[in-house]
């Protein structure tokens, strides 16, 4: 009797303890580094008329593959940038990255790319390649915009059957 309970109650208990969609990865970055990352692709390709890279969650991208894929001197390196990109936020507009304006962000995250430090260098070529690769390879865009089909082509048997 207890064996049958316990099977009628199965799925409402797997249910209460299936993950969200954010609970799927748990990100080194801090909550500040997120936003400031989140505001950097939406600054290298914002919504505009269509969508952009925060409609497609690059960002959370981003944090995976940082996390998963680079090694910790890299890792290091962009959150060093990150706390800079801020610094220099607050220093030329008196607020945070995320809350200047997109004009604003524009100037201050391509200031890195024509910086004499070369790690600053590095930190722009990164997130710009690999926010546009994110964005570029999403399924909304591949399938809306580029008519990717994952299955090219229709099976059509050569053997016709009278039944």
């Amino acid at each position: 009797m207890l064996a049958s309970g316990s099977l009628v109650t199965l799925p409402w208990w797997m249910s209460c303890n299936t993950p969200g969609k954010s609970a799927l990865h748990q990100s080194s970055f801090s909550p500040g580094e997120q936003e400031i990352l989140a505001s950097i692709t939406d600054t290298i390709i914002p919504a505009g008329n269509a969508i952009g890279a925060l409609t497609m969650e690059v960002d959370k991208f981003l944090q995976k593959l940082f996390d998963d894929c680079y090694e910790k001197p890299v890792q290091d390196n962009i959150k060093l940038q990150l706390k800079a990109l801020d610094a220099a936020a607050e220093t030329a507009h008196g607020k945070d990255f995320h809350k200047c304006s997109q004009q604003e962000r524009e100037q201050l995250f391509a200031a890195f790319a024509g910086s004499n430090d070369q790690a600053k260098k590095d930190f722009f070529n990164l997130l710009r390649t690999e926010t546009i690769r994110g964005f570029t390879t999403s399924k909304e865009v591949m399938v809306t915009y580029n008519n990717y089909k994952i299955a090219p082509g229709h099976y059509h048997g050569c053997v016709s059957i009278k039944a």
